[in-house]
């Protein structure tokens, strides 16, 4: 999908139902943000406390329920060297299309905050090395992410990808990029390499549109927590309007019906979902 000259959206999914969602709006592919599974999931901040078991977990429902490509936040690796290979194993024993790791030092931060520190230079390409080796499949995505920019420059940015490259990475998001100009230089620097765009709100960089990323010769825009915060605000709406009038009759014309959920899910209570006939105890359509 990226080899061409069209840009790849990919709408961030922080779980199952919501991939559902993107895939069903026309994603072609879905993005699982490591800060929208520990918002989503456990309700603390994006700096590395969710596992690697937990996030390969939650990355794996997201891309059995759909039939387009996901990739997948790994942040720094959950590790070292030899851990970055576990990743890339477990990862890709998920299902997953491929994940990008990024050279911060652990724990980490939001790419888009402030106090942010980056590894040596040698640490991140031994980790691109052990994981390139550790992957099954070549198609198995790995990606470059390097937070320099906020740290060292642009320049330095631009250095480390070159070298995350020809250290074996698939392709590079440099994160935190603050300009168009910008982004449109990164390419220039990096002439035929895929580069992946992230485009979270109220970010340092600007919100282009994946046709204008196309032209500038982006291949991958990420959307990570769009959905989420969108989500989240109507919630927030509807919750206040519940406490405050006990009852959520106002509201019913702004929610998503049962019958529109049981489309979106593929599920006919009159018929047994796939390899439900095989559960436990279960009882048949007609029983119950």
């Amino acid at each position: 999908m990226i080899a061409g000259r069209d840009c790849v959206a990919f709408a961030g999914a922080y779980n199952a139902l919501t991939a559902r969602q993107a895939a069903k709006a026309g994603f072609q592919a879905v993005y699982v943000s490591g800060a929208g599974l520990a918002n989503a999931t456990a309700g603390v901040p994006d700096i590395g406390l969710l596992s690697r078991e937990e996030v390969a977990l939650l990355a794996s429902w997201i891309a059995a329920a759909v039939d387009v490509p996901v990739i997948a936040d790994a942040d720094t690796g959950f590790g070292g060297v030899a851990d970055v290979a576990k990743t890339i194993r477990q990862f890709e024993a998920s299902g997953l299309a491929g994940l990008h790791i990024e050279d911060q030092v652990f724990p980490k931060r939001c790419g888009h905050l402030g106090g942010k520190e980056v590894v040596p230079v040698s640490e991140m390409v031994r980790k691109i090395r052990s994981a390139v080796r550790a992957r099954k499949d070549d198609a198995f995505l790995v990606i470059a992410r390097t937070d320099a920019r906020a740290v060292e420059g642009f320049d330095a940015a631009v250095d480390r990808a070159k070298q995350y490259i020809a250290a074996g990475a698939d392709a590079i998001f440099p994160e935190a990029l603050e300009t168009r100009e910008e982004f449109a230089r990164f390419v220039k620097q990096l002439p035929g390499v895929p580069l992946l765009a992230n485009m979270t709100e109220f970010g340092r960089g600007p919100l282009l549109s994946v046709r204008d990323l196309a032209s500038i010769g982006y291949r991958m825009a990420i959307f990570p927590q769009t959905a989420l915060r969108i989500g989240m605000k109507a919630q927030e709406v509807a919750l206040r309007e519940v406490a405050a009038r006990g009852t959520q009759k106002s509201l019913l014309k702004k929610m998503q019906t049962r019958q529109a959920l049981y489309d979106l899910l593929d599920y006919d209570p009159n018929v047994d979902w796939p390899g439900q006939e095989s559960w436990p105890g279960r009882r048949s359509p007609k029983t119950r």
